[in-house]
């Protein structure tokens, strides 16, 4: 495929909106995508072909209602603005920190970076991975790529990744594991329940990034009722 994707307003779609009214089985983990910007429903139908309850989220009630949570692409500035205008900043900031396993992809990579390189005026984080990130690290738009990664982690052949004006890691803190790396540069990190990549697995129709992320959510459920 190619990687001509744009960060738009987020357009769940109908079959999310059936899938978010669906009553969860007691095992089946319930896991969340942000959905103030980017491609929310692509994110949604592959956390259900990994065997979750997908729901969006834009209100702090629907947050406390899930078990983990992705932050998908799109642009991190608006991103960050959206989430204190509708009240979720501080509300994603402490889920994070009591351990909710949570998922960043490209501009969500961003999101969950303790330290951002090149912050534009005004722009928050989430927090949540020791990590220094660099904004629009692989290029602009008409430079978007994709290619095979390999990540720790995930069975069988490399990822096909597509890169979007993508972040890259330049540096993390010892709580941080690379996972992943593309010429040289940290494209996947993990720490804790906290997991991050540069690319978009959710463009691709390959789901094992996101199963490995229900796993995790499936593993603090478990942690959590003992």
């Amino acid at each position: 495929m190619t990687a001509t994707a744009t960060h738009g307003p987020a357009t769940p779609g109908p079959a999310t909106d059936a899938r978010a009214t669906t009553a969860p089985a007691a095992d089946v983990p319930v896991v969340g995508v942000l959905a103030l910007q980017g491609d929310v429903r692509e994110h949604l139908i592959a956390l259900a072909a990994a065997d979750a309850v997908a729901r969006p989220v834009r209100r702090p009630e629907e947050l406390a209602e899930v078990d983990g949570l992705v932050i998908p692409g799109g642009e991190s500035t608006t991103i960050s603005k959206l989430a204190a205008l509708f009240g979720l900043l501080e509300p994603l900031r402490a889920r994070v920190r009591e351990g909710m396993p949570v998922y960043g992809t490209c501009a969500g990579m961003i999101m969950l970076a303790d330290k951002i390189l090149d912050p534009r005026s005004g722009q928050e984080t989430i927090g949540g991975i020791d990590m220094i990130v660099r904004r629009n690290a692989f290029g602009r738009q008409n430079e978007s790529f994709e290619t095979a990664v390999d990540i720790q982690g995930v069975e069988g052949d490399p990822v096909e990744g597509v890169f979007i004006r993508a972040p890259w890691v330049e540096s993390v803190g010892a709580a941080a594991k690379v996972l992943a790396e593309h010429e040289g540069h940290i494209v996947a990190v993990r720490q804790g329940n906290a997991l991050a990549t540069s690319f978009h697995p959710e463009l691709t129709g390959d789901h094992r990034v996101h199963a490995l992320f229900v796993d995790m959510v499936r593993a603090e459920r478990a942690r959590r009722s003992l």
